[in-house]
């Protein structure tokens, strides 16, 4: 092949996987600015897993507006997604996810105290019983 035949050839191939380089790069900044973000959805899920988690600690024995309102932004938070408002999104989640461990933590304070409740009574009525017995050995 002649000189004045494989310099365009050349010239076109290096062209060509420059070009190739470029719309590679643009193809994956791209798909980087438009991919929701995994932050939203890591959120999603730590809001749903705290409510869960409430649930199974047994808060629905319990009157908790705070997991009420924790449900309901969860549900906010999924609006905004479909919205793609997702710095709002990850907001409501994470206000959400704090709700219901906030309620997870009066549910065990209240279960708590019903059993100190009860240890006390049972603490009682083991005094009685002594004074009883003390009383009838005399």
């Amino acid at each position: 092949m002649s000189k004045f035949m494989q310099e365009p050839f050349f010239s076109l191939r290096r062209n060509v996987l420059k070009g190739s380089s470029l719309l590679a790069v643009v193809v994956l900044l791209t798909a980087c600015s438009h991919n929701p973000q995994p932050r939203v959805y890591g959120a999603l899920q730590a809001a749903e897993t705290a409510i869960a988690d409430a649930d199974r600690n047994g808060v629905n024995g319990y009157p908790s507006p705070e997991l009420v309102e924790a449900r309901n932004k969860l549900q906010q938070a999924r609006a905004a997604v479909e919205k793609e408002q997702m710095p709002l999104a990850v907001y409501l989640a994470k206000e959400s996810q704090v709700g219901a461990e906030l309620a997870s933590a009066k549910a065990t304070l209240l279960k708590e105290q019903q059993v100190n409740a009860e240890i006390e009574e049972g603490i009682e009525a083991l005094k009685q019983e002594i004074d009883r017995n003390i009383g009838a050995g005399s």
